[in-house]
């Protein structure tokens, strides 16, 4: 492990250029499209049954799309319902960009948001000091639990903050995706983080397991495009790189032989595949749904 090598997530703006990289050549947003489509909204058909308001949380929303599209199949099932939304963000730019996303949607007038930038931690403290929690129906993270310190007591804090018949959605990178086991690979080659970057499925559900909480899974397919990220000082595929290794600025700070390491793990066929003569990384995603503590159906 290379002390060198300086954590993504400690610059905020490079992580911020580096994640939209990763989701503009990432089929994440379509393929989680796709899922609410097809399956969340049967699992979230009875949370909002003969209630107004239905309280929605979301941890680490991001710019909001997808909090948008669970709202609009929340709207379709409970129409006339009104809708809280809360949303927790740390990143400003993130917030902007979800507010003007709000402000271009039309038909939404029984939904109220509101935004706290902070981070999920930082959210739960602020809770517990009120001293009054307040319950909501759906609680969703998708795609955060890798910057939250103590996952388990995350999980457990969170759950109990549902009401009855509430839901809690945790998105994970699967334990058989390509870059989680990539990571894991390269992992001796990159920076150190207090956080749990390289998290996946597996460790969720051990931990659900460990709380002997019930939960039905959820299998997502997903790939990136990582074709940039061999083409020669390509910017676009600096940025990959970045993402791919929570590194900030990894090929202008990591030896030699580090990168020809990772780059050979990243074309490895253990990994990634090739199609079409472009080079995808598998990132295979598990959705899993938890039931309130006092679930009464």
């Amino acid at each position: 492990m290379d002390s060198s090598l300086r954590s993504l997530i400690t610059d905020p703006v490079q992580y911020s250029e580096a994640f939209f990289m990763y989701l503009n050549r990432s089929t994440e947003h379509e393929c989680m499209q796709r899922f609410i489509d097809t399956k969340l909204s049967d699992i979230i058909s009875r949370i909002g049954s003969g209630k107004s308001p239905i309280n929605v949380l979301s941890l680490g929303s991001g710019t909001g799309e997808m909090d948008m599209h669970i709202l609009s199949k929340l709207r379709n099932m409970y129409p006339g319902a009104l809708i809280n939304n809360e949303s927790v963000e740390p990143s400003e730019e993130h917030i902007l960009l979800y507010k003007d996303n709000v402000s271009k949607t039309q038909n939404i007038d029984n939904v109220t948001f509101s935004w706290h930038k902070k981070d999920t931690s930082e959210y739960e403290t602020e809770i517990k000091q009120r001293k009054e929690i307040k319950q909501f129906d759906f609680i969703h993270m998708i795609q955060m639990i890798y910057y939250v310190k103590d996952v388990p007591a995350t999980i457990k804090f969170f759950r109990s903050c549902l009401a009855p018949n509430g839901k809690l959605l945790i998105v994970v990178l699967s334990e058989k995706s390509g870059w989680i086991r990539f990571y894991d690979a390269c992992s001796s080659h990159l920076s150190k983080s207090e956080l749990p970057i390289n998290i996946c499925s597996g460790d969720i559900t051990q931990i659900l397991d460990s709380q002997g909480i019930q939960y039905e899974s959820y299998n997502i397919q997903s790939y990136l495009d990582v074709t940039e990220c061999f083409i020669e000082g390509n910017r676009n595929g600096q940025l990959l790189l970045d993402m791919l290794t929570e590194t900030c600025n990894f090929n202008g700070t990591a030896t030699d032989n580090q990168k020809m390491f990772v780059m050979e793990q990243l074309r490895s066929p253990d990994y990634s595949f090739e199609e079409n003569g472009k080079i995808l990384l598998s990132t295979d995603l598990t959705a899993l749904i938890i039931n309130a503590e006092n679930h009464i159906y």
